[in-house]
């Protein structure tokens, strides 16, 4: 059986190979997708450009190195509010602004009913005093 590798280093090699992707970013969302406990799809989803009246559609820096590793640091610490799921999805949303980089994150657990349901029938529920729709 293969050695389990911690969130927290996982969530570290998925920020490493994001690193070159980020230097190129000053904004947008990191996800990381985890099932059992282990990072399966993870990335990054943003707008390539941001517009003002003045200069629309300008490319802007991505994050500086300080940035990155205070990111990946941040990142990390955050694990210490996941509590009790395995499975579900981290989007840790960036912004430089005035220099400083704004992180804001959300936890979101997946759950799934068919393992808590065995007995689902052809016609619908099978042996089941539950009254539908109640």
């Amino acid at each position: 059986m293969a050695e389990q590798v911690s969130l927290s280093r996982q969530l570290n090699l998925a920020f490493e190979q994001l690193s070159h992707e980020l230097k190129y970013l000053s904004s947008g969302i990191v996800f990381v997708q985890i099932r059992d406990n282990t990072i399966g799809k993870y990335g990054v989803r943003h707008d390539p450009f941001e517009t003002s009246r003045t200069a629309p559609f300008q490319a802007t820096a991505g994050l500086t190195e300080t940035q990155r590793n205070d990111f990946r640091r941040m990142a990390v610490q955050a694990l210490e509010h996941k509590k009790g799921w395995t499975h579900g999805e981290i989007q840790f949303e960036f912004a430089v602004r005035k220099g400083k980089l704004r992180l804001s994150i959300t936890f979101e657990s997946n759950y799934n009913m068919s393992k808590l349901i065995p007995n689902f029938g052809f016609n619908g529920w099978s042996g089941s005093n539950e009254v539908e729709g109640a």
